[in-house]
């Protein structure tokens, strides 16, 4: 992680033109997804742009906006809680609250957070479909009914179990506990892995640990628990682009506005899917998607 914060200043002059904007994201599918609509949107302004695209981890791509190497990412507002030290705030758990609570702080530090998707890619939980309709499990309330009456076995990762963010927090805001016991916990946080043991009974199981946004969800016999009491933090996905550079082109805005705004769940579950299921390349799922939307003129 050293080694990769020493590098921010090599990433302003490695591109092809120096006044090319540098649009990076993080090292996940969909990061890559909304990096490169953002890169799309910006050169359809006809702004020249260079991609860091997979850039690294939060910590990263962070620092990297903060130095000035880079120019705009795609962030989640829920990670403004630990950009913040506020993770107990509980305007965190309130999408509008969370939106404007990282929006004002990061404008102290010279950063603007553009408008953000509808789809709150956090730590959920699905279960196994013809499970959730004999049942009618729709809701954390419904599956907490579930568990009382014995009826869930879940795949989960270790800190799922164990975080007081993750499994704790559903289990005091719904008032029920699952037995350690009918658990299957995994040492990794693959949700591939806890989503396709829900829909296929692995182990018996039949629910798992996914995101909000999984791609896989939109591939499987799955039902995702909504949470209507806010458990957990939200974590919107928005652009976050350096106040100076959206002074000089303040078109950024509104060109990225229909395309955040346009990504709810089933959306994004369904572009990642192409990704992460079907196989394609994140750029020409991006592409097609907007230009199908007449995104890109």
């Amino acid at each position: 992680m050293l080694a990769g914060l020493a590098t921010l200043p090599a990433l302003r002059s490695s591109g092809a033109h120096a006044a090319a904007l540098v649009v990076a994201s993080k090292n996940d599918t969909e990061g890559a997804l909304c990096g490169a609509m953002i890169a799309l949107a910006l050169e359809h302004l006809g702004l020249a742009v260079t991609r860091k695209l997979g850039l690294g981890p939060t910590l990263i791509v962070r620092s990297a906006l903060l130095a000035g190497a880079v120019d705009v990412y795609p962030e989640y507002t829920g990670n403004g809680a630990f950009f913040t030290g506020t993770e107990t705030d509980p305007a965190w758990k309130v999408p509008q609250a969370a939106f404007d609570k990282i929006r004002t702080r990061d404008a102290e530090r010279g950063l603007a957070w553009l408008d953000r998707a509808p789809a709150n890619n956090t730590w959920l939980v699905a279960v196994n479909g013809r499970l959730a309709r004999d049942e009618n499990i729709r809701t954390m309330e419904d599956f907490a009914g579930a568990v009382r009456r014995g009826l869930i076995r879940l795949a989960a990762s270790t800190e799922f179990v164990e975080s007081p963010a993750a499994l704790p927090s559903f289990e005091a805001a719904y008032d029920f506990y699952l037995p350690r016991g009918r658990i299957v916990s995994l040492p990794g946080g693959d949700t591939a892995v806890t989503a396709r043991a829900a829909a296929q009974g692995i182990s018996g199981v039949n629910a798992g640990m996914v995101y909000g946004t999984d791609g896989a969800l939109s591939a499987l016999d799955l039902v995702v628990m909504s949470d209507p009491r806010g458990a957990q933090i939200v974590y919107e996905v928005a652009p976050v682009v350096r106040a100076a550079v959206l002074e000089r082109h303040p078109g950024i805005r509104a060109a990225l506005r229909p395309i955040f705004t346009g990504l709810d769940a089933a959306a994004l579950r369904g572009l990642n899917a192409q990704v992460t299921v079907e196989g394609e390349v994140a750029e020409a799922v991006a592409r097609r998607y907007l230009s199908e939307r007449g995104l890109l003129g």
